[in-house]
């Protein structure tokens, strides 16, 4: 061997001997935490695909703090309460450091007792009803502030809406959702008799007299508009029998708070054209860091069709900040984790950044997109950065109330009595 391939042997058993290093010790386990079967498995699974890749591209990087990452991919199957059994196995059998999981704020809430009892720590992706602020959670998805009341505004400002017709699946993240938005329409001058609510089971397939209903709002020539908080395949027949009805979206637009580009890959949107979608993040965004993530996403899937959507956003952002916050602390303790975090800004995908603020939640900006025929969105508004608000303006009792976890290590803070009013999460 003459002293070039000599030198060029040492060169690579060295750069061999250092990945080898990056990826020696005890694996590092996160846990993944979201519906492969049943009627969320259609929004669920792509989040633990995305999970999978945000592992993978971590550990081409080396790992963190030297070690592999390793993700723990569990089936709650859309069982609420097999929720929370998953989140204990995950934090008691498997230890891992972390949780990515939950869509449902019922699942959510199913498994808040479990991970605040054994002080696990769970990453949240998507919109919710706000109200809450755990310590041991960091919600990365949209709060209210951040999605509902700037889409009712728009509809309102941009497209004349006078009558709204609430629907939601039957749980708390709707119903919530939906008395926020009550009280804030009621607040802008909108009457009582201008506002229908109505909820559904999970999985609901028959809309004919609830569409129905929704058309004969209109009878009085008042601009109708619907908000809809359904949530999973329920939409595949609610959007079916729109187009059923001849209703466009000129007649009647729909906001949805739960439509993305997965949920559109399934239905024909050749009738849904001009309906619109309140999120944080839509594939059309265009940002250098939104085409890699495009690109990369489709490499990993090995799928050129399969799409992006917002709480794959969520999810990116919630993995970022915790490697950054992991970093910065120097160990996957949950404690100083959350030590950490707390000021943590990472990039999102629309060209600016995410910052996690005191109350657990993130600054997001507020996009308003329109379906195409593609299933894709056209963005026709969207807001600078807004900081997650836990606790809604809108009900005077949560209006007192403000989450504060470095500085008062409270959730629920009265700033009327000047005290907290508990530590632990309502479930």
């Amino acid at each position: 061997m003459n002293k070039l391939s000599a030198m060029l042997a040492l060169t690579t058993a060295m750069a061999l001997a250092t990945g080898a290093l990056a990826q020696d010790g005890e694996p590092i386990k996160i846990g993944v935490l979201h519906s492969l079967s049943g009627t969320m498995a259609i929004s669920e699974t792509t989040l633990k695909d995305t999970v999978l890749m945000m592992v993978e591209r971590q550990n081409a990087k080396g790992g963190l703090l030297g070690r592999p990452l390793e993700a723990v991919v569990v089936d709650p199957a859309s069982d609420w309460p097999l929720f929370a059994e998953k989140a204990r196995e995950l934090l008691t059998v498997s230890e891992v450091d972390a949780i990515f999981g939950c869509w449902t704020s019922v699942s959510r809430k199913s498994v808040l007792p479990v991970i605040e009892e054994l002080n696990g720590l769970l990453f949240y992706p998507v919109q919710y009803e706000g109200e809450e602020s755990s310590r041991n959670v960091i919600y990365t998805g949209a709060a209210p502030n951040q999605q509902a009341i700037p889409a009712v505004d728009y509809m309102a400002e941009e497209l004349g809406v006078e009558k709204w017709a609430l629907l939601g699946t039957d749980y708390v993240y709707p119903r919530t959702t939906n008395n926020i938005l009550d009280a804030y329409l009621k607040d802008k001058g909108v009457a009582e008799g201008d506002i229908f609510v109505n909820y559904t089971p999970f999985g609901h397939s028959d809309w004919s007299k609830i569409v129905a209903d929704v058309v004969a709002l209109g009878a009085d020539g008042k601009k109708v508009g619907v908000v809809s908080t359904i949530n999973g395949d329920a939409n595949v027949g609610f959007y079916k029998e729109l187009a059923a009805a001849g209703v466009s979206a000129d007649d009647i637009p729909v906001m949805a708070f739960s439509v993305g580009e997965e949920e559109l890959a399934g239905l024909d949107t050749a009738n849904l054209v001009g309906h619109l979608a309140a999120w944080n993040y839509f594939q059309t965004a265009e940002s250098d860091a939104n085409t890699a993530f495009i690109e990369e996403w489709k490499t990993f899937i090995g799928d050129e069709d399969r799409v992006t959507n917002d709480p794959m956003e969520a999810t990116v952002i919630g993995f970022n900040a915790w490697v950054a916050a992991v970093e910065k602390a120097g160990t996957t303790d949950v404690d100083p984790v959350l030590d950490a975090i707390v000021g943590v800004t990472v990039p999102n995908l629309t060209g600016g950044t995410a910052m996690v603020l005191p109350n657990h939640h993130l600054t997001k900006p507020v996009l308003i997109g329109e379906i195409r025929e593609d299933g894709q969105f056209d963005i026709v508004s969207q807001t600078e950065p807004v900081p997650g608000d836990a606790w809604t303006d809108f009900l005077p009792e949560s209006a007192k109330l403000e989450a504060d976890w470095p500085g008062k290590d409270c959730g629920m803070f009265n700033t009327q009595t000047n005290a907290c009013v508990q530590v632990q999460s309502n479930y």
